[in-house]
């Protein structure tokens, strides 16, 4: 579906991702983890052609990025970006309609097809309620939300999400996520989630990366990927991985960070 074969990457001089390799396959939600500054986010703008490679190459479904046009990677592949910041006052359905755009020819207006496309991604995230809401007026749990929507409205198979949970409260950070992992199986969507917090990623991965070092250090399920090796090594903690009876999934329990000697 989305193959990255030995992709390296700097900027300038300073060596960012060396040789990474990854099959992300139709449908999953797979992770890209690792602490920050390691090169995830970086990756990520790889896989949409938003970075070119300076070695390797990114294919979709066979196809090298490369040589594929922006408008056409963005009916394929959708990015729900870090920062879900927006300076001007536009409604809710404004932000979710320009989801569409790469499907409109310049001076087009939006079609019936494209007013129902966009109603349905503002009725699968919960927001049609919002619809005529200032974007500027809502919490950051509701305006990330809104962000899905647009990508949703975009009809891809692949979204990229960078750090969805950053700037959010602990319960949207559950509420995105849990999104996410729906529309993921009710829509056969692919996922790729960047993120530095692995405790709250963990549950919603089939698979996972883990960057260290600019390489992939790991790649697998998260019960094969995430030893206390591996954690201690990637992330500088002691931790396991267990599962957990409440949440009735694999947890990681953080014993305390190794630089501390817990």
């Amino acid at each position: 579906m989305l193959t990255v074969e030995g992709i390296s990457f700097s900027y300038r001089e300073k060596p960012v991702l060396k040789d990474v390799n990854i099959e992300v396959r139709k449908g999953e939600i797979i992770g890209i983890l690792g602490p920050n500054g390691c090169g995830k986010t970086t990756l990520l703008k790889l896989l949409n052609r938003n970075l070119k490679p300076q070695k390797g190459r990114v294919l979709m479904e066979g196809a090298d990025l490369e040589g594929m046009s922006k408008r056409s990677i963005a009916r394929q592949i959708a990015v729900v970006p870090q920062s879900n910041e927006i300076r001007f006052a536009f409604t809710v359905r404004d932000i979710v309609s320009m989801g569409r755009m790469p499907f409109l020819d310049r001076f087009q207006g939006e079609s019936g097809d494209d007013t129902r496309i966009v109603e349905e991604a503002m009725e699968k995230t919960n927001i049609k309620e919002f619809a005529d809401r200032l974007i500027n007026n809502m919490s950051g749990g509701e305006r990330q939300r809104v962000i899905i929507a647009r990508a949703l409205a975009q009809r891809p198979e692949v979204i990229l999400l960078d750090e969805p949970t950053l700037h959010l409260d602990i319960n949207h950070q559950f509420e995105v996520l849990d999104l996410v992992k729906r529309l993921s199986k009710e829509e056969g969507l692919t996922v790729v989630i960047v993120s530095h917090d692995l405790p709250m990623v963990v549950k919603y991965c089939d698979r996972m990366v883990l960057i260290h070092d600019h390489k992939v250090h790991a790649l697998g399920t998260p019960h094969d990927v995430l030893t206390p090796e591996s954690m201690r090594t990637v992330f500088n903690i002691n931790a396991v991985l267990e599962y957990d009876g409440a949440l009735k999934a694999l947890a990681v329990k953080i014993i305390g960070s190794c630089s501390n000697g817990h």
